[in-house]
């Protein structure tokens, strides 16, 4: 079974984040910490990214949004072999952060799944599109949801345990810590 590794985006997931309800609910997840959570470093953010990965038992499954997608796909050119797939919701896009050349443009070398909005004002869906298509990601239209999070009334997201389902193919990974109820307010 993969481990769930959590990977945030710019500021971290606070305790209000669809990552942190879902952290709080998955038995093996472990969450990526930066060092900088205001920088956007994609060298030093893959870099850990792929510490962390290295870290772990067993192979994971990459669960990331926003600058954490990006991450997660910068890092996946020397982990791959580590990884066993990932959930890449709302990317924020390359062009914002001007990294357009160093990600991966081709097929990522494991499954994934890139989840987007039609008005996320950090990707444009078009945009979104074109990545799923050059990661041959498998894409996933949640309609006006802005950028699935705390802003945008993500929270919890129950809609986000299919998706890791279907992507890890290990219903396993979904055995609940405790029945869904609020996150815990606590510091990220």
């Amino acid at each position: 079974m993969a481990t769930p590794l959590i990977v945030p985006g710019l500021h971290g997931s606070c305790a209000y984040h669809w990552q942190t309800w879902l952290e709080d609910r998955l038995p093996l997840a472990r969450r990526v910490l930066q060092a900088d959570w205001d920088k956007a470093d994609i060298g030093q953010w893959a870099h850990v990214l792929e510490k962390a990965i290295l870290l772990q038992s067993d192979r994971v499954l990459l669960i990331a949004h926003s600058f954490g997608c990006l991450a997660s796909v910068a890092a996946a050119s020397r982990s791959a072999s580590r990884i066993a797939g990932a959930l890449l919701v709302a990317p924020s896009d390359t062009q914002r952060f001007a990294i357009d050349e160093r990600l991966v443009h081709a097929k990522l070398p494991f499954p994934s799944t890139l989840v987007a909005s039609r008005n996320d004002p950090w990707m444009s869906f078009p945009r979104a599109q074109l990545w799923a298509e050059c990661w041959g990601s498998r894409f996933v239209d949640v309609g006006h949801k802005g950028h699935i999070n705390v802003a945008s009334g993500y929270g919890p997201w129950p809609d986000v345990l299919p998706l890791i389902a279907e992507l890890s193919g290990n219903a396993d990974v979904l055995v609940l810590k405790r029945a869904i109820q609020p996150p815990l307010d606590r510091a990220v």
